[in-house]
């Protein structure tokens, strides 16, 4: 679900994912109660308030020594980050 819900972003209101959850065949009744339960509702926002402070609004988003890099990059991109941090820390 997880890699399903990353893909339909930022497509993410209660029919979409109804629709996911569908395509990756999940108990829906188990589904739907857990949806509407809110179990988690407190973790998720403490998540969300986080991720507003860090102005997060975009996934995949990376820190590399308080460096931000937004979306989804090559792996050269992030290797060239790491190795000029890892110069700078010496």
């Amino acid at each position: 679900m997880h890699h399903l819900l990353l893909r339909k972003s930022p497509d993410l209101d209660r029919a979409s994912l109804m629709r996911c959850a569908k395509e990756i065949g999940l108990d829906m009744k188990r589904f739907v109660e857990s949806l509407d339960g809110m179990k988690h509702e407190e973790i998720i926002e403490k998540d969300r308030r986080l991720a507003v402070s860090l102005d997060l609004f975009s996934t995949p988003t990376f820190f590399f020594n308080g460096r931000k890099v937004v979306g989804d990059r090559p792996y050269e991109y992030l290797k060239k980050i790491v190795e000029e941090e890892l110069a700078a820390a010496r």
